[in-house]
């Protein structure tokens, strides 16, 4: 839709590095009038970078991006972020991103946003990220369900921890990677920053599908 902001949903693992990767993006310039939503502040571990704590709900940081505890219903925070920004409580919201907890099965979250009304009238589904532990993933792959359809719905995933892991243990991950999700490109991250790549991966400028 014309005027909607683009939402992403970051989403990964327990421990898979969303959180360092998400601190290290906010700092590039680009990043400014970002709004992101998050279970609490504490569990993002931002507060070393506050500037400003415009109320118990919200902190402004030195670039400019708004960081927003998400309190109950997911579509009212996403509703009451906008009217903020709407009625200059907040910095004006050029984009928004969305930060799951590490158990979260992202699929229900992304029906919310392509299917119900007061969202996607205001937000549009920009792109799903995935971030993945190098070292740890093909085990928790292999256990527990979460990890899996994480990196199923993925518009791009992203390998953290990338210079922890020997290089046969990385062609193994991207080969099951690549078995779970065939399209999405795979980055790779050493402490939050990503290789060769020309722009930030919250952005895949599409959302072509819903996932099963």
């Amino acid at each position: 839709m014309a005027g909607a902001v683009p939402l992403t949903v970051l989403t990964g693992f327990l421990g898979s590095g969303k959180t360092t990767l998400l601190k290290r993006l906010l700092q590039e310039p680009a990043m400014a009038g970002t709004a992101v939503l998050i279970n609490e502040f504490g569990e993002v571990g931002i507060d070393d970078a506050l500037v400003e704590k415009i109320d118990e709900d919200a902190v402004l940081l030195a670039s400019g991006c708004v960081c927003c505890a998400v309190r109950g219903d997911l579509i009212e925070a996403l509703e009451k972020l906008h009217q903020r920004s709407l009625w200059g409580e907040i910095p004006p919201m050029r984009r928004a991103v969305l930060e799951t907890t590490g158990l979260a099965d992202p699929t229900p979250i992304i029906h919310t946003l392509m299917t119900e009304e007061r969202v996607y009238r205001i937000y549009q589904l920009d792109a799903v990220v995935t971030t993945v532990d190098a070292q740890l993933a093909l085990g928790q792959i292999d256990v527990h369900f979460e990890p899996a359809k994480q990196i199923a719905v993925a518009d791009r995933i992203v390998v953290t921890k990338a210079d922890l892991a020997e290089t046969g243990s990385l062609e193994r991950l991207d080969a099951r990677l690549r078995s779970l999700n065939r399209a999405a490109p795979i980055l790779r991250a050493v402490k939050g920053v990503l290789r060769h790549l020309k722009s930030s991966p919250l952005r895949a400028h599409h959302r072509h599908h819903l996932p099963a």
